[in-house]
């Protein structure tokens, strides 16, 4: 009597681990499709007696789990981790699991480890993260385990992540620019905030700032940037020294975090002079901050367009048999003033 196929002979015929076999078989984990279709092949091959299970398994709505690696419990992280929620969730592609996570402590050691441990628990990944060896390692070692990882908002150099989504760092930078040379009072100081100059988005921002003005506007001065880490306190502080040490101070353009603190200290410091201000992000504080004259311009993230754009490539990734290299994908940034919002 010929005996029926088992399982191993399954994976041997199918050229895959009798754990995948398995998983295909009972939706314990996801299966690339096409892994799973040669298994399916496979066991029509032998004649494997679940071939039927194994056919509705490729009809049915794969389950996935999505990491996100934020920054700071703020309010536009918050935001935007309630943005790629619901993205996932309602992405009819998929039967989607989110998982966001916040750092608070933007160090870079600590950054690639929450993304080695993240990693463990998910399909996919995207982050948001300085540009550091650490981290780059962090992620390169998460790619060669099969799982796809994208950077959100600031990219990193490595050549092996997945995908980038963000704005267009060139852009935004030379809008502030633009903006600040039209409707400044008169020629003057430039003050510039950013977080870290280790965020690609906020580095390309501050040259591409710092090249319009030296190419449209050459008669104002430009003060050397102030790292404010996205840290409220810090951007008080920096803001406070700024408009007191300089009273021909005409703008101060933020590329980074640390807004809530930039418009505390201009309201605390009762600035007569009238000092145009250009940020980011519409949030409940720079919402105000527009309506009452303390800030001028806001350059949002559309969060929502985002959170659906790399929900999609992650699902592309996922269903591919070999991680892809996906070019980046840079969004134009959103328009806020006292006027439109």
């Amino acid at each position: 009597m010929v005996s029926r196929p088992t399982i191993t002979d399954l994976a041997k015929q199918a050229g895959v681990s009798v754990a995948t076999v398995d998983r295909v078989l009972n939706r314990r984990l996801p299966v690339r499709e096409d892994t799973a279709v040669r298994v399916v092949k496979a066991a029509e091959a032998i004649g494997y007696h679940a071939i039927g299970l194994l056919k509705r398994r490729l009809t049915e709505i794969p389950q996935r789990r999505f990491g996100f690696l934020l920054q700071k419990r703020d309010a536009f992280y918050q935001k935007l981790g309630k943005d790629l929620v619901d993205a996932t969730k309602a992405n009819s592609l998929i039967e989607g699991k989110c998982y966001i996570e916040h750092i608070d402590e933007l160090v870079p050691s600590i950054i690639a480890a929450r993304i080695r441990e993240v990693a463990t628990r998910v399909d996919a990944l995207a982050v948001v993260a300085v540009d550091h060896p650490l981290v780059v390692e962090a992620v390169e070692a998460v790619i060669a385990m099969g799982k796809p990882v994208f950077t959100l908002l600031s990219d990193i150099s490595s050549v092996a992540k997945t995908g980038h989504i963000g704005l267009d760092g060139r852009k935004v930078g030379r809008t502030a620019a633009w903006t600040i040379s039209r409707t400044a009072r008169g020629p003057g100081k430039i003050g510039i905030l950013v977080g870290s100059h280790r965020y690609s988005n906020q580095e390309l921002a501050e040259i591409s700032f710092r090249s319009y003005m030296r190419e449209h506007a050459p008669e104002f001065i430009l003060l050397e940037p102030i790292v404010n880490l996205d840290d409220e306190r810090i951007a008080y502080e920096a803001v406070v020294d700024m408009v007191e040490s300089n009273p021909d101070l005409v703008a101060i353009y933020c590329c980074g975090g640390g807004q809530d603190g930039l418009i505390r200290a201009l309201r605390d410091e009762s600035v007569e002079r009238r000092i145009v201000v250009v940020c980011n992000e519409l949030t409940a504080t720079t919402k105000a901050a527009l309506i009452d004259g303390t800030v001028d311009l806001l350059l949002g993230t559309p969060t929502v367009a985002i959170a659906g754009r790399i929900v999609e490539l992650m699902i592309k990734a996922c269903s591919m048999a070999d991680l892809p290299h996906l070019p980046p994908i840079l969004l134009p940034a959103e328009f806020h003033i006292s006027e439109n919002i």
